[in-house]
């Protein structure tokens, strides 16, 4: 996502779930990704309605060993919090990251956010939150933000045929927690696009689930990579179908298209988010697509309701 403020949604929250976490394990589960499980006493009563919950995560500025946060306040006024959140100083502010809750362990009160970890092994070309991932060990602290019902679109698993998931590594976390909350019997078709083999994962799942693995080896990620190019030449399951998309912003509105315009879904039944920008970084500000995917996922929501 590139929107760092928290955006309001149906359902609001009484109290804003604002908490510090607490790193209490970290292990690499591929060359580019990396498991980080956060525990601590904010997260005893955490809970998950559902798959692809999104948090944004806060990481401190050096010099700061816990990021600078306004507190969350008894009103749940989400503008007020961020107000407060934007007056901070920016050279004291946390730089601001959406994630996605890969899983909770409610008896230990710890939940993992799976980090890929982009640029090469020193750190560079990389930016805070894959410097910190880079470096994470017990004891460091985060602030969250979420789940919330500010910016959480359920995705209605069971009520079409099947289930399209399409994405890059960084839509891998999500995916998975997709594909493990499929019913018995659900069917879902996946294309996921990583460097190699060593980036592949497995998934364990009720549902009838088939993965295509696509391979973009040396070449950048982004939209020129092979996941648009395999979804435009995959030949569909019969039935009625739910997308869901996920990776770099060019890639998903290709990938919205033409499932819209050329094969005819209703735009209703596609669920998209651009996590990343080409060229970009999170805290650049938004270009004139990035704000119209904005006003498509708006209006998406206003027509849920």
């Amino acid at each position: 996502m590139t929107d760092n403020a928290p955006q309001q949604g149906g359902g609001a929250p009484r109290a804003l779930p604002v908490r510090t976490v607490e790193v209490t394990g970290v292990r690499r589960i591929s060359p580019h990704m990396a498991r980080v499980t956060f525990g601590g006493p904010s997260l005893a009563d955490f809970t998950l309605d559902g798959p692809d919950q999104q948090v944004k995560l806060y990481f401190p500025r050096p010099g700061q060993r816990v990021p600078r946060l306004p507190e969350a306040g008894t009103d749940g006024d989400v503008m007020r919090w961020y107000g407060a959140f934007q007056a901070i100083p920016e050279e004291e502010r946390p730089w601001t990251r959406s994630y996605t809750v890969r899983s909770h362990d409610p008896l230990r009160a710890t939940i993992d956010i799976d980090f890929v970890l982009h640029g090469d092994g020193d750190g560079a070309g990389t930016g805070p939150a894959t410097s910190w991932a880079r470096r994470a060990a017990p004891g460091a602290v985060l602030g969250m933000f979420g789940p919330s019902a500010y910016f959480a679109i359920p995705v209605p698993l069971g009520t079409t045929d099947w289930l399209l998931l399409a994405g890059d590594e960084t839509a891998l976390p999500a995916i998975g927690t997709l594909v493990e909350a499929l019913p018995a019997g659900a069917r879902a078709v996946a294309y996921v696009e990583v460097v190699d083999t060593t980036e592949e994962q497995r998934f364990d799942t009720a549902g009838e689930v088939t993965v295509h693995w696509l391979h973009r080896g040396g070449a950048p990620a982004g939209r020129g990579g092979p996941l648009v190019a395999a979804v435009r030449a995959a030949e569909f399951p019969a039935g009625s179908v739910l997308a869901w998309l996920g990776g770099e912003a060019g890639a998903v509105r290709a990938l919205r298209r033409h499932l819209v315009e050329e094969r005819g879904l209703d735009k209703r039944s596609v669920h998209f988010s651009g996590y990343w920008r080409l060229d970009l970084a999170q805290d650049d500000a938004p270009t004139e697509e990035d704000l119209a995917e904005a006003r498509e996922r708006l209006s998406d929501t206003v027509d849920l309701t």
